[in-house]
């Protein structure tokens, strides 16, 4: 029985990340795929455990390798999926989260038309803009970056399953669990997970 796969996009600052290693706190049967990228690594952050960081040679040999299952460049830096963790991950029966953009989302889609999509959305602009700048991360030039491109990522919104409104972090975070755990019970899953009770009605 393979594992289902979830895959979350929101704009910079919509809180993507912090809800989503929420839900995985709580969560032993979810698994988070690590990306690659080559953006270098901000302070805190570990190989390996944010992000597996490797430079534009690596990340170009291991793309034309077919390595990646999807790949987007965002705000100049590449980002990438594993097609080896992904299936690796599913065979075991547990269940994965890709955090990417729409860019990558609109890949992985192609390839997995029953992946779950959740687009996670600021409860306005100025509230997006005020995170941007409390993360104390970024330069205001790619705060204005990160600003001019969120509308075009809140833009293809629609292209998912669901949408969570970020506007209060435990809220958001029960509605992402409710997803999680709701996708878990389709009927395709149950009766792939559970084919002796369903057996047991024919």
């Amino acid at each position: 029985m393979q594992g289902l796969l979830f895959i979350i996009a929101a704009p910079s600052g919509a809180g993507k990340s912090s809800l989503v290693n929420a839900v995985l706190a709580d969560d032993p049967q979810l698994v988070l795929s690590i990306s690659y990228t080559t953006r270098a690594a901000r302070a805190g952050e570990v190989n390996g455990r944010e992000y597996h960081f490797v430079n534009r040679a690596t990340f170009q040999r291991m793309l034309e390798a077919g390595e990646f299952l999807e790949s987007a460049e965002v705000h100049g830096n590449l980002y990438a999926t594993s097609q080896k963790q992904i299936a690796d991950v599913r065979a075991r029966g547990r269940d994965i989260v890709l955090e990417i953009d729409w860019q990558g989302a609109q890949q992985v889609r192609r390839i997995f038309p029953d992946a779950v999509g959740i687009f996670i959305l600021p409860p306005s602009r100025p509230e997006l803009e005020r995170r941007l700048r409390a993360r104390g991360k970024d330069t205001e030039d790619a705060i204005q970056r990160r600003l001019a491109a969120a509308a075009e990522e809140m833009g293809h919104a629609a292209e998912f399953d669901f949408v969570i409104i970020n506007k209060d972090f435990e809220e958001a975070r029960r509605d992402l669990d409710a997803v999680v755990r709701a996708s878990r019970l389709r009927l395709a899953h149950q009766s792939a997970r559970h084919p002796e009770l369903f057996r047991l009605h024919n």
